[in-house]
């Protein structure tokens, strides 16, 4: 009976947000507050089992997501993420314009959001493509998947700092961890699927009427050192704290400092304190213009939040409803592994939600129960995760009309390449997380 409450809840869920076009955050709480009435949770209780629900979620990841979106907003705006992209396209010429979108896409899509960077990045790929005259996917696509998989597998991003969250695991470890996965996994698929047959064959035209006329002059853009140096930071603080911990241990007073520098809100709030000054007064722009690009991307973030607030909420309610308990006494005697089982449940949701912010904050209450006594790390538990969210983008899913619109695809062919890539990549990502757990064991780290 629990299971076949939470398959009518999914069903529910897809119904409310495909069919009737409801946005997340509603039909989240609409769902959990059915699920709630079904498993018999006091009617009174109720509101404060969705508010704890809520609560706990938002804050624990606002102000990471908050600050990060902030962060990438005033290297976007300012023109430092397009030197970065510029200067990188330039040095590998046009024979390796992959490698070069790759490597782009991977540094500023560490700290910025997959639509964010995409919209930014997806200029250059144009302008290359008329310069060179290749394929339209063959320069954007490398861009695309590197980005797809830097922002599902990694913290800062929404999804993989919430599950860090839920599981009460370091996001330091988990980004140290995952950027093993995610850069040759990223690399591997966005350097190989623009070569498959079957894309080969696609040749879509530079769409009309997509892109803005604000490209930054040479002159606009501040320098390459700089747009580096604060796109880097916070990756630098963050990774450092985490190797720092990992490598010493004691109760010194400067790993206090280290902790408390690379905790991802203080590493985040130091690099927006840093990007205003280097993107705004010290290069003649307006105090004005930076906190306008910072309340832009406020506002752009208010809607994933109240989502990720609904899911915390829905994944409170399966918790109090005894759901979580079922799942975990269930897959017990599975002889399937709890990485694999955390992976799957990811990938279920994400196929039936579309969102894979949604996706996987629903999956981490229902995978919570599981990563107790599992002798899992946590850290190999949220990039399980996180890797499942992934897969199988298709028509629920809103990055997949971004991506269809900007590439000028037919939604079949949109299908054929993201839908197959993002499925690949997670499934590349599960073999990855497999791997670095068993290097984990031997290792006894």
């Amino acid at each position: 009976m629990p299971l076949l409450v939470v398959g009518i809840s999914v069903l529910v869920l897809l119904l409310l947000m495909t069919r009737l076009k409801l946005n997340g955050f509603a039909a989240l709480l609409l769902v959990a507050v059915g699920v709630a009435l079904v498993r018999g949770i006091p009617v009174a209780d109720i509101p404060d089992v969705l508010s704890e629900g809520i609560g706990g979620q938002i804050g624990d990841t606002m102000l990471t997501i908050g600050l990060g979106a902030m962060v990438g907003r005033v290297l976007g705006d300012s023109g430092a993420a397009q030197r970065i992209a510029g200067r990188l396209l330039a040095a590998f010429g046009p024979r390796w314009v992959q490698v070069a979108m790759v490597v782009t896409a991977m540094l500023i899509g560490v700290t910025m959001f997959y639509e964010v960077a995409f919209v930014i990045i997806v200029p250059i790929a144009f302008t290359l493509v008329r310069v060179t005259g290749a394929k339209l996917l063959w320069v954007g696509l490398p861009m695309s998947i590197a980005l797809s998989t830097m922002h599902s597998f990694l913290p800062p991003h929404p999804g993989p700092t919430a599950v860090a969250s839920t599981f009460h695991t370091s996001v330091g470890h988990t980004l140290c961890y995952g950027l093993f996965i995610a850069v040759p996994i990223g690399a591997l698929v966005a350097l190989a699927w623009p070569r498959l047959p079957f894309i080969k064959v696609m040749n879509p035209a530079v769409p009309r009427g997509l892109v803005g006329e604000g490209e930054f002059t040479d002159e606009e853009m501040p320098g390459l050192g700089w747009s580096l140096f604060v796109a880097l930071f916070p990756v630098v603080l963050i990774a450092g704290a985490a190797v720092t911990d990992m490598a010493t241990s004691g109760e010194r007073p400067f790993l206090h400092v280290v902790a408390f520098i690379g905790s991802p809100p203080i590493a985040l709030l130091l690099t927006l304190s840093l990007a205003t000054w280097a993107f705004g007064p010290r290069i003649g722009r307006g105090m004005a213009d930076v906190s306008a690009s910072c309340t832009s991307a406020a506002q752009a973030m208010a809607m994933i939040l109240l989502v990720i607030g609904a899911g915390g909420a829905f994944k409170n309610v399966l918790v109090e409803g005894g759901i979580s308990d079922y799942i975990k006494d269930a897959t017990d005697t599975w002889t399937i592994s709890p990485i694999v089982l955390a992976w799957l449940i990811a990938v279920i949701l994400r196929v039936a939600l579309g969102s894979a912010t949604v996706a996987v904050v629903a999956a981490s209450g229902v995978v919570l129960p599981i990563l107790a006594g599992s002798g899992i790390h946590p850290e190999i538990m949220v990039l399980a995760v996180s890797c499942g969210s992934i897969a199988c983008s298709h028509v629920n899913d809103p990055g997949f009309w971004l991506f269809k619109e900007y590439f000028n695809l037919t939604v079949i062919e949109a299908i054929k390449v993201r839908t197959t890539y993002t499925t690949v990549l997670a499934i590349l990502g599960l073999g990855g997380v497999l791997a670095l757990e068993r290097t984990l064991d031997v290792l006894h780290l």
